[in-house]
């Protein structure tokens, strides 16, 4: 590829090896030739900026977890090598819990699902959208997602998660490409998001599989059925968009797509985060999904659920909420 060592022979393959090289291989000094100076890396929880940044906080979560692994399951990209590339990596990671933000040492083994949008050229990563799934781990350390942001605000971290007013434009302003899988994708959100939730029992195939938030692992229409409206219900007069879309079709895979989304506004009904507050909330939200003869077949949808928590709190408790229980 132009620009890019001789040792990636395609976009894919620059991605998954780079990932491996700084996370499993601890190379985090590679980050000086894969990430721009000036990078910009946004996550549900909010900003960071530059090279020395990523460092420190690649560093601080293999403190946490020092022998995690990440197992790229998908690269669903867009772009080429003049006007560089974005990347939506799919990975799902493995990792021992020896003590940081999630709290003290558990031993606890986790698995858990993290989505990164990722521009790309001449051999570096300038702006990137990141989400995992901190709610996955949370759980399976024996915490709730509102246990987990509880205790973000009692440990002294009372900052804003992301919103549309605090996020900051980088140099990839693309919007993807209009592929026939990703605008199918596209329409089916849409539709979920305008409360026709039939789309899901003509559109979804009735075997499903479903990657959802909190590593929950469901099959069928019903189980799509109820995390979509438990979601829409809960946000009922939020604005949703569609920020990125991308669709491939590549030899050997089913027709993929990957859709950046978000809804923001207030939290005015019932639904997946319980009884309305009337908070503002901006929810940043990633889509992977396959089609197969019967329509789609799977789904990978990932939000950071404490996020949202930490926001609902932040405007209804302040920073002396009281936690529950945390075990």
């Amino acid at each position: 590829m132009k620009g890019f060592d001789p040792q990636y022979k395609d976009l894919p393959d620059y991605i998954l090896k780079c990932t491996k090289m700084i996370w499993e291989g601890r190379d985090i000094s590679a980050l000086d030739w894969h990430y721009a100076d000036d990078l910009l890396v946004r996550t549900p929880a909010g900003i960071s900026r530059g090279n020395t940044a990523g460092k420190a906080n690649t560093m601080a979560t293999l403190a946490e977890f020092p022998d995690r692994q990440l197992f790229g399951e998908d690269v669903i990209w867009s772009g080429n090598e003049d006007a560089g590339f974005l990347s939506s990596h799919r990975i799902i990671s493995t990792a021992t819990h020896q003590g940081g933000v999630f709290g003290p040492a558990t031993g606890c083994r986790c698995t858990f699902r993290t989505i990164a949008d990722t521009f790309c050229r001449q051999n570096r990563v300038w702006d990137e959208w990141l989400i995992r799934d901190n709610a996955a781990i949370a759980v399976q350390l024996g915490q709730t997602p509102q246990d987990a942001a509880r205790s973000l605000l009692l440990a002294g971290d009372t900052a804003m998660p992301l919103t549309p007013k605090t996020d900051i434009e980088g140099p990839y302003t693309g919007r993807g490409n209009t592929i026939e899988c990703c605008e199918q994708h596209a329409e089916i959100l849409l539709r979920i998001m305008a409360a026709d939730f039939r789309v899901i029992t003509e559109h979804y195939d009735r075997a499903c599989q479903l990657s959802l938030p909190c590593g929950q692992e469901v099959h069928s229409h019903d189980a799509a059925t109820e995390f979509w409206l438990g979601l829409r219900s809960a946000f009922p007069s939020a604005d949703f968009k569609i920020n990125h879309q991308i669709g491939r079709v590549d030899p050997h895979l089913s027709p993929r797509s990957a859709i950046r989304w978000s809804l923001t506004g207030k939290h005015d009904g019932w639904g997946r985060f319980g009884a309305p507050t009337g908070a503002q909330v901006h929810v940043m939200g990633v889509s992977h999904v396959e089609f197969g003869p019967w329509g789609l077949r799977r789904e990978f949808t990932l939000f950071d659920e404490i996020a949202i928590w930490k926001q609902i709190f932040l405007q209804t408790e302040g920073t002396q909420a009281t936690p529950s229980k945390i075990k």
